[in-house]
């Protein structure tokens, strides 16, 4: 992966710290997601909630949960 590509999932892992809270849906925070990052895929919308529930595991564990969800169906959706 390259530099810019590893910077802009980071920059979507932050937005999804931000916006991402253990009731919100996994569509609504693709959807919210993709307002402020409207060139993003699905698959680094995928690799930046992954990285961000990594991240927050140790800090966060009550989101980890949400996040692998968000995760999960996004990637899923990608092999549909």
């Amino acid at each position: 992966m390259s530099s810019k590509k590893s910077r802009e999932i980071d920059k979507i892992a932050d937005t999804i710290r931000d916006l991402a809270t253990p009731d919100i849906k996994p569509k609504a925070l693709i959807d919210a997601v993709r307002e402020l990052h409207p060139d993003a895929s699905k698959k680094d919308i995928a690799r930046a909630a992954f990285l961000r529930a990594i991240l927050s595991a140790e800090f966060k564990p009550e989101d980890t949960q949400a996040l692998h969800d968000i995760a999960s169906e996004t990637r899923n959706e990608d092999s549909d």
